[in-house]
């Protein structure tokens, strides 16, 4: 089993397959986490064979494109590396990464329980953080048709995957139902370390944000 060989065939599989789109959950996202999560996965010393294909992997068939479905992900995963011949165990691993790294409501308990499990989803949320992350909101929230931002839409802390997935929001809320909880529930040392920064730069934006809509100079 060549490992760096499989690594550039999934790197090459995941570009072919998510190209460009306009919702923030393309290739470069998946480049972004990727290249994240070598960063964590070495400082935090994971096993980097199971954290490249974990990170590279992890949106191939994301249940927000999928009518919900967030076993996708993993069936679709396994296909591509059983066709590459990698073994089981490291197969069923990225496959539990790939099915549990989402954010799937502010009450719902993240079912993440490896290292390198760990460093993925690190990896993924610090990439809804920051400049980058307002970018995504806004682009996801434009493709689906949400609106920016409308005060008689109140926030809610979704209390399971069922209800955050069928949820109707806007924008702005979005930050208060995930972005601004991600800070909190980072894994690793390295994560926590890396979204203090890209935590602040949000709030900072939504200060801005407020006084611009309440008419104030």
């Amino acid at each position: 089993m060549n490992k760096k060989q499989i690594v550039k065939n999934t790197e090459k599989y995941v570009k072919a397959e998510m190209g460009a789109e306009g919702s923030g959950h393309d290739w470069w996202h998946v480049y972004r986490v990727w290249k994240t999560a070598i960063y964590i996965g070495k400082k935090e010393k994971a096993n980097m064979f199971v954290v490249e294909l974990g990170a590279l992997l992890h949106d191939i068939a994301d249940f927000k494109f999928n009518n919900g479905d967030d076993t996708a992900g993993a069936r679709v995963s396994r296909a591509w590396l059983e066709k590459q011949g990698v073994d089981e165990e490291i197969i069923k691993h990225v496959c539990d990464i790939v099915k549990s790294v989402s954010f799937k409501g502010a009450k719902v308990k993240s079912e993440i329980k490896t290292k390198e499990g760990m460093v993925v989803q690190d990896a993924d949320r610090l990439d809804a953080l920051g400049a980058i992350g307002i970018a995504r909101v806004f682009a996801y929230g434009g493709a689906r048709g949400r609106e920016i931002y409308n005060p008689e839409i109140k926030v809610a802390k979704h209390k399971s995957f069922e209800e955050y997935k069928n949820a109707k929001s806007t924008s702005i809320n979005h930050f208060y139902e995930k972005l601004l909880l991600l800070k909190d529930l980072m894994n690793t040392k390295t994560g926590k370390k890396m979204a203090q920064e890209r935590h602040k730069f949000l709030e900072q934006y939504l200060n801005r944000f407020v006084k611009e809509w309440n008419g104030e100079f």
